[in-house]
């Protein structure tokens, strides 16, 4: 390369600048990197209770064992206990109850991980342990939501399904589950001149870590750098729990003067930290004889966890997609934000995830709708596109399906038995139907 010429400019054939490193292990991540001089390892006090009251805390012993540099409760955080990323209702600490098992109750810093773990079990914390809601629909039931419940209304679907020819009914699920990002949370915080933190943090969003830090720590948020060379695995995960780990780290960098890195074991970050949301969806369809969908009312109830997080975002993506790949001219689409007292669930990176939930959820519907008709529909929004004609007034059914149709056109399975049995087994999703299904 010629001196001046810009690398990576636009049109030009350029690896990933990573590529090879990856491939060869010479990649440094945070794990990786040089450890700083008197660096202090760190480890957790988790609650072992879904939810209980808090009675005491007694670090005595922990203070007095070798190489300890730091051990911090809620109540030594000098700023604010507050890491939330949109409200203000997720402290880093518990502080008074302990909301979900796993929360971080207590952090020791010491020279080594195993006198920080030594130390961190001789923390005693009393519990009085409260009656905990677990499920989507308990917390549903209780009307205890993490924010106000949102919803998209359009035209009047309430009226008008009670006026179609023909209604159904159902109920389906999807599933949360852990990121399993490879690499494991972690932090490394270095303090500076005056008040200064520069933090190294495995985290999809710098700018969230730290403002975080700045909150705990009672300082500007100019005065807390944060730097990310790379990630091991994120994928949402680690869009606002690296705030977590980091704010811990930087509580105890602050307090005992010294570098601090916190790295969560595998067990301790699948336990400490939130999950993608699982979803509870209840929706009622009404069309007429051709198929043609004239209303529909879709509840969409997640389990938000102990605090909102990013269950806003989550949970309005999923209202916004909410019918699919149709115009329905009738819509109600409520959504309900379950608190239950278990870590809060996250994730908005995966954006795409989040629209392929909701239209999971509503191609169910609609799938089940095809199966009382007997024909098939597939919700695939481009291939939709062929028939805007019929597309645009809301209807399913082409006049003149294709012997050899493309994704998204309507297919007739009635006398084709083993393609609707197919249909039927792969849907597996328990519905109420108001009408019996049709015999292929």
């Amino acid at each position: 390369m010629d001196g001046g010429d810009i690398r990576g400019a636009v049109h030009t054939n350029m690896r990933h600048d990573s590529a090879v490193k990856h491939v060869t292990g010479r990649a440094i991540y945070i794990d990786d990197m040089p450890v700083p001089q008197n660096c202090q390892e760190t480890a957790l006090v988790l609650s072992p209770y879904a939810y209980a009251r808090i009675v005491s805390i007694d670090i005595s012993q922990a203070v007095g064992m070798p190489g300890v540099s730091a051990v911090m409760s809620a109540k030594d955080i000098e700023g604010k206990n507050d890491i939330a990323p949109v409200f203000s209702d997720e402290p880093l600490l518990a502080e008074g109850t302990a909301d979900y098992a796993g929360m971080p109750v207590a952090a020791v810093a010491a020279d080594t991980y195993d006198q920080a773990l030594a130390a961190a079990r001789l923390i005693k914390v009393e519990y009085e342990e409260l009656e905990p809601v677990l499920s989507i629909e308990e917390a549903w039931e209780k009307g205890q939501f993490t924010y106000t419940p949102p919803k998209i209304v359009f035209g009047d679907a309430e009226a008008t399904i009670e006026k179609s020819p023909r209604t159904i009914s159902g109920e389906a699920r999807c599933g949360g589950q852990d990121h399993f990002y490879l690499e494991s949370h972690i932090a490394l915080v270095v303090p500076g001149e005056d008040r200064d933190m520069t933090v190294y943090s495995s985290t999809q969003h710098p700018t969230e870590v730290q403002h975080g830090v700045s909150h705990v720590l009672g300082i500007a948020q100019n005065d807390v750098t944060v730097e990310v060379r790379r990630m091991g695995g994120g994928f949402g995960g680690k869009e606002s729990q690296s705030t977590i780990v980091a704010g811990i780290a930087a509580l105890l960098a602050a307090r005992c003067g010294k570098p601090v890195k916190l790295r969560l074991r595998r067990d301790d970050d699948m336990i400490a930290t939130g999950k993608r949301h699982d979803f509870l969806f209840r929706y009622r369809i009404g069309f007429d004889e051709t198929g043609r969908i004239d209303s529909a009312i879709i509840d969409m109830a997640t389990r938000s966890g102990n605090v909102a997080d990013l269950s806003a975002g989550v949970v309005a993506r999923a209202l916004c997609h909410g019918n699919n790949a149709y115009y329905i001219p009738n819509v109600i689409f409520r959504g309900w934000p379950c608190k239950t007292t278990c870590s809060t669930s996250r994730m908005r990176c995966s954006r795409e995830r989040r629209k392929g939930e909701a239209r999971a959820r509503t191609g169910t519907a609609y799938t089940h709708l095809d199966l009382i008709l007997g024909i098939w529909v597939c919700p695939n929004p481009t291939a939709l596109a062929i028939h805007t004609d019929t597309h645009a007034k809301g209807a399913l059914l082409p006049s003149k399906p294709r012997k050899y149709p493309p994704v998204g056109c309507v297919q007739d399975l009635r006398g084709r038995a083993g393609a609707s049995r197919a249909l039927a087994a792969a849907l597996r999703t328990p519905c109420r139907a108001s009408l019996p299904l049709r015999p292929p």
